[in-house]
C-alpha cells in the first residue's frame, strides 16, 4: 500500500491535513528550501497536537555535510518526539560520514535519508544507510524550480532506486515537486510513500497555505487499503495495489458501444531483445504503437482522478523493457497488452513494435488482446470521485 504523506507548517495545516485523509503528516518550513526545517519548539507543539492520530516525519534542514551538524541536529529533532527524522544526504565529501554518525540515533528513532535526483543520488549509499540502521530512504528533488521528479529520472530509473531499498530492507519515498499527473505513475512502482506539499496548496505555491479542494485532489488519486467496488457489495482484493490505483474511474459507463481511445504513436526506445545470441550484446531501436479502446464514463471528465492517462502506457513500457532482455517481439507484444488490460476501463487493446534495424528492412508483430465480456464490468475505487458523480456509497 502506498501512503499520502503531507508536509505541513503548522498546527493548523496538520489539522486540516488529518481531516483530509493524510497518512503520514510531515513538519517543515518551504520556505527555507528544500528541507527547510521548523524550530525544534513548533515541531514539539504540532506532534502534541497530532496526539498519535498519524505517524509525523520532521526535516532537518538543507545542512551541510558535516558529521558534528548533522548528528546535533537530528538528536535535537528526534527529542521533539516525532516517529521519524528525514535526513537531507546532500553531494559532499561528507555524506557518508554523516550516514555513519546518526547510527546512533537511528536505534532509538527511525531515520529517513533523503537523496536527491537533481543532486547525485547515489544508490551505492543505499548499503551504508541499512548497516547504519535507517529505517528508510527518500528521492526527492532539491531544486524545487528545476523541474518535477520525473523531469530528472524517469519510471525505470525509479523503479531500480526502490528495487535497491527493498533489498536492502529500507521503506521508500518519492517526492519533489510531484503534481497530480505523477501520481498514477508512480503508484506504478509502489513505493510505501509519495510525498507532497506544492499540490496540495492554493496555486500550487508550495509557500502558501494547504488548499482543501487541491489537497482532496492528491488525497482521491491515492487507493486507500479498502477499496470500494459497484453497487453489488463485492471488494477488489486481489489486484495488485498498482492497477487498483490506475484505475481512475469516476460515473459508470455511458454503454457498451462508447468508447474513447488512448494511444501512444511512434514511441522509439532502445531495447535488449531478440533469438539472436548477438542481439543480447546491445540495445536496439524498437518503435512502439499501442492504442488502448476504454469505455467513456457517463460524465466529462473533470481531473486527473477521471481519465486513464496516455503516460501511464509508456512509463509502463519502459518498466517492462528495463526488466531484462527479451527473446521474442511477440513476447513482448504480449506483455505490454496484458498491462494494458490491467486497467478496468480498457475493454480492448492493439500493440505494434517495429524492430528498427532489422536486416529485412522494419520488422515486427501486430496483436489484438480483448477483455473478456464476462470481467468487462466497470467498478468505482474512488470514494471522492463517487461522490461527485452523485453514486451512493
Amino acid at each position: 500500500m502506498t501512503l499520502m504523506l503531507a508536509s505541513v507548517t503548522s498546527a493548523a495545516e496538520a489539522e486540516l491535513a488529518l481531516a483530509h485523509g493524510a497518512d503520514i503528516v510531515d513538519l517543515k518550513d518551504p520556505a527555507k528550501g528544500a528541507l527547510g526545517a521548523l524550530d525544534a519548539s513548533v515541531v514539539r507543539d504540532v506532534v502534541g497536537v497530532i496526539a498519535g492520530r498519524r505517524p509525523t516525519s520532521a526535516v532537518l534542514g538543507d545542512l551541510p555535510m558535516e558529521a558534528d551538524v548533522i548528528l546535533g541536529a537530528a538528536e535535537r529533532m528526534a527529542a521533539t518526539g516525532v516517529d521519524y527524522v528525514k535526513v537531507g544526504l546532500f553531494p559532499g565529501v561528507g555524506r557518508a560520514d554523516c550516514i555513519r554518525a546518526l547510527a546512533s540515533i537511528a536505534r532509538r528513532t527511525p531515520i529517513v535519508g533523503v537523496m536527491f535526483a537533481d543532486r547525485d543520488s547515489d544508490l551505492d549509499l543505499l548499503p551504508l544507510m541499512r548497516e547504519a540502521g535507517f529505517a528508510g530512504a527518500m528521492l526527492d528533488t532539491a531544486g524545487k524550480r528545476a523541474g518535477r521528479l520525473l523531469d530528472h529520472a524517469d519510471a525505470a530509473a525509479l523503479g531500480q532506486f526502490i528495487r535497491t531499498c527493498r533489498a536492502h530492507d529500507l521503506m521508500t519515498g518519492l517526492a519533489g515537486s510531484l503534481e497530480a499527473p505523477d501520481v498514477p505513475r508512480l503508484l506504478l512502482l509502489a513505493p510505501d510513500f509519495l510525498g507532497f506539499r506544492g499540490a496540495l496548496c492554493a496555486a500550487h505555491r508550495r509557500t502558501a497555505g494547504l488548499d482543501a479542494a487541491a489537497f482532496d485532489i492528491i488525497r482521491g488519486l491515492i487507493p486507500r487499503e479498502r477499496t470500494h467496488a459497484g453497487g453489488d457489495g463485492a471488494e477488489a482484493r486481489g489486484a495488485h495495489y498498482w492497477q487498483l490505483a490506475a484505475r481512475n474511474i469516476s460515473g459508470e459507463p455511458s454503454g457498451a458501444d462508447s468508447a474513447d481511445r488512448v494511444f501512444v504513436e511512434d514511441l522509439v526506445l532502445p531495447v535488449s531483445i531478440g533469438a539472436y545470441g548477438a542481439e543480447r550484446d546491445a540495445a536496439q531501436p524498437v518503435r512502439f504503437n499501442v492504442v488502448a479502446e476504454i469505455s467513456r464514463a457517463a460524465q466529462p471528465a473533470q481531473d486527473m482522478r477521471d481519465v486513464l492517462s496516455y503516460d501511464i502506457i509508456t512509463d509502463g513500457i519502459r518498466l517492462i523493457v528495463a526488466a531484462g532482455h527479451i527473446v521474442l517481439v511477440e513476447t513482448l507484444a504480449d506483455r505490454i497488452a496484458n498491462f494494458v488490460l490491467g486497467h478496468a476501463r480498457v475493454q480492448r487493446v492493439t500493440v505494434k513494435i517495429e524492430k528498427l534495424e532489422a536486416s529485412a528492412g522494419r520488422v515486427g508483430v501486430e496483436i489484438v488482446r480483448q477483455r473478456p465480456a464476462e470481467v468487462a464490468k466497470i467498478y468505482q475505487f474512488y470514494p471522492a470521485a463517487r461522490g461527485r458523480s452523485g453514486a451512493g456509497e
